[in-house]
């Protein structure tokens, strides 16, 4: 009965290189369904296959799971057989892991655990002890339960220092790099993680390294998160440039694998031809031996994730080699993304670093790049136009969420590059982008919703209906539980009524705007006295702004241009947030001929100027003209350039406001969604340990009307914004 078992377990293998998969499930069940008994051990091994190609080409994860509990019954029967019985807890797990059964999950994995603490302790029983270490942290992220998910990290940390491989001490290391950022409770335990990954990777041997590339990315980008975290954009840079080049470097690579193998196959295909003169067939025979060698070095120069035993994510065909930044060597489940998803989030950073410096062409092209590689992926996935969150597969809505929260931050930055150089049309059709998936998947993409709602306050505030602007300023406040996002929609709310009516001069108004600044008042005035224990120096920047603007409608200039001087210094120095330095320019500006100082206000001014020509910032360039037309040789070229940019304002206005889509983003109206099996979808969004609930920190503006001695109701306006969001 062996021979008919290897027999069918080789027409398995034959259907499966073919891609028939139900093919190859069928010939490996007719094992277990067969009337005639097998070896048990026989039966072990013919369902662990089953589970794994289920779990790697199907969604059928219910069905994998009867196959691995049936051999962990047969198993508690053998004695022996420690592999066999790893790799079933192993599988098992991350079943449970999958349909949401955490605590069946976490009485497996102790199990598995007390199964390698009773074995002998070499090098393999480590790696599995590491394996499901990984595993119950993950399970323990899940339950919000940090500290239990740190304890069982630093075991696998243990684990690995005593086999002594480098790769995998710095595995754990960067993993709980990642569960401290989550959990962002003590900045220290955070710098000591930070530290700890730094003399890890020194550890490792430089050759080495160029073989992990996946830990190479994984430790850079949570290096930027926590240096975007604290608004370090200076140090985040560098990291974000290496990462940069390391993608480059990879795509070129795998571009050249490519290459190599359409040549190889063409030679082996003419190698085959019997009618081959014997001296063409040598020098081919040649050839092709370069070729093989030149592949196998390429294949060689990083960890390939071959030999894994475990999908490395679930509800998708096998990925092609190449396709995955492994972390850790088997039997560790080691990718934390995919490679697609990474390298969208490397084109993130690099938006995210580039947009407050005014690389809007860059930023376009990182933007237009990322969204292609995502929707490519959503598709993979089986969203396509008109499936909507009810229709995921359990196993799939995580993997989905990755993708879709990333295809939001990208549309994000499109709104804000838009807003900023006045591209409102533009702006629109990506902000009711961001609507139209957020109402298709409300679920997973809840933690976009203060963010969307931020996103139309700024819409509004840039085409000057600040009433609305306040409106949903205020709403995405309530929505978020995040103190500093609730400053930042404050201070946007109070600048918003701020602005209302100061354009206007009828008695109506006036009192429109009394009424207007009484409610900044209220909003700005308790948010700046606890300004303090609101951490972040792109709140600090945006309440200084906001409180300056306050101080000066009170007539205090001093104390006005002391706070906006503070927060001038803190856009420049700390955040390298052109736009924004160019509005404390403006605003600044404005401030100097209140109080009559006509010579530095032109000076002020011609600074702002300068960046908002940079910025593509037209309201600010036509402000800072609409004083400088006073400069004696310069006044009929500034006089006829503002003019220039006016018509253009007014046009793009007007574009604005004939839009279908104009009424629907102002309206003063929530977004109304229906909830889909939320419980079910928050537990899968849940399910990786390596997510992380990241505040990425994005330039912010403030934007101010122009003065009463002003003709034109003109907006500066950045569509920065600050939220929570899992990646």
């Amino acid at each position: 009965m062996e021979a008919v078992a290897e027999g069918l377990w080789g027409l398995a293998d034959y259907h499966e290189n073919k891609g028939e998969i139900g093919k190859a499930v069928k010939c490996l069940e007719a094992i277990c369904q067969s009337h005639v008994s097998f070896l048990p051990i026989v039966e072990i091994k013919t369902r662990l296959r089953i589970s794994t190609l289920l779990l790697k080409h199907t969604h059928n994860v219910n069905h994998a799971k009867s196959h691995l509990e049936r051999s962990q019954l047969l198993l508690k029967a053998i004695p022996s057989c420690f592999e066999l019985k790893c790799r079933t807890f192993s599988l098992l797990s991350q079943c449970y892991h999958l349909v949401g059964a955490i605590p069946p999950q976490k009485l497996i994995l102790y199990k598995a655990l007390d199964l390698t603490s009773s074995a002998s302790q070499d090098v393999a029983v480590k790696l599995w002890s590491c394996n499901f270490n990984s595993q119950l942290a993950n399970a323990f992220i899940i339950e919000g339960d940090y500290q239990s998910s740190i304890s069982a990290l630093q075991s696998g940390y243990v684990c690995a220092t005593e086999i002594s491989y480098p790769d995998l001490q710095m595995f754990f290391a960067t993993a709980i790099l990642h569960v401290h950022l989550m959990q962002w409770d003590d900045e220290n335990s955070v710098l000591r993680s930070i530290s700890q990954c730094d003399r890890v990777w020194e550890s490792i041997d430089p050759n080495r390294r160029g073989q992990c590339l996946g830990l190479l990315f994984y430790n850079e980008l949570l290096h930027i998160f926590y240096r975007l975290r604290i608004c370090d954009y200076k140090n985040a840079a560098h990291h974000v440039d290496n990462l940069d080049a390391a993608m480059k470097a990879d795509m070129q690579k795998m571009q050249e694998i490519q290459q190599l193998s359409s040549e190889l196959d063409a030679l082996n295909q003419s190698l085959s031809r019997p009618d081959l003169p014997s001296r063409e067939r040598s020098a081919l025979a040649g050839r092709q031996i370069k070729l093989q060698q030149r592949l196998r070095s390429l294949e060689d120069s990083s960890l390939t994730g071959k030999e894994f035993l475990e999908p490395s994510y679930f509800g998708n065909a096998r990925q092609a080699w190449g396709d995955k930044l492994v972390l850790a060597p088997s039997p560790m489940d080691g990718e934390w993304l995919p490679k697609s998803a990474v390298y969208a989030l490397v084109d993130l950073m690099v938006v995210i670093l580039g947009r407050p410096k005014g690389l809007f062409k860059e930023c376009m092209q990182r933007i237009q790049s990322g969204m292609q590689t995502i929707q490519d992926a959503l598709l993979k996935l089986g969203i396509t136009d008109g499936v909507r969150e009810v229709d995921l597969q359990h196993s799939a809505i995580w993997m989905a969420g990755v993708y879709l929260m990333l295809l939001m931050q990208f549309l994000e930055n499109k709104v804000a590059v838009e807003l900023t150089r006045s591209g409102f049309v533009e702006a629109q059709e990506a902000l009711v982008q961001m609507k139209n998936w957020f109402i298709r998947f409300p679920t997973i993409l809840q933690a976009c919703e203060s963010m969307i709602e931020m996103l139309r306050g700024q819409y509004a505030h840039s085409v000057g209906c600040y009433s609305e602007a306040a409106f949903h300023y205020v709403e995405a406040a309530k929505i978020t539980e995040s103190k500093s996002m609730q400053a930042m929609c404050h201070a946007y709310a109070a600048v918003s009524y701020f602005c209302i009516g100061d354009a206007e001069s009828s008695s109506q108004v006036q009192i429109s705007s009394a009424y207007s600044f009484m409610q900044a008042i209220d909003l700005i005035g308790p948010v700046y006295q606890m300004k303090d224990t609101i951490n972040g120096v792109r709140e600090e920047a945006s309440l200084h702004f906001a409180y300056g603007l306050l101080l000066m409608r009170q007539q205090d200039f001093q104390e006005a241009r002391n706070r906006l001087a503070k927060g001038l210094q803190i856009a420049h120095n700390h955040m390298g947030n052109l736009q924004l330095v160019s509005q404390y320019l403006t605003i600044l500006g404005n401030l100097a001929l209140a109080l009559h100082d006509t010579v530095q206000a032109r000076e002020i001014l011609r600074s702002s100027l300068t960046l908002a020509k940079k910025l593509y910032d037209i309201p600010t360039q036509i402000w800072a003209l609409s004083v400088l037309t006073g400069d004696r040789g310069n006044e009929m070229e500034n006089d006829e350039y503002r003019r220039k940019k006016l018509d253009e304002l007014q046009k793009r206005l007007a574009d604005a406001y004939s839009s279908i889509h104009h009424i629907e983003l102002i309206s003063k109206v929530k977004l109304e969604v229906q909830q889909f099996h939320e419980l079910d979808i928050k537990r899968a969004m849940a399910n990786q340990s390596m997510s992380v609930n990241l505040d990425i920190p994005e330039s912010i503006g403030l934007s101010t009307p122009l003065p009463v001695q002003s003709s034109s109701r003109l907006v500066d306006l950045d569509g920065g914004r600050r939220g929570k969001r899992k990646i």
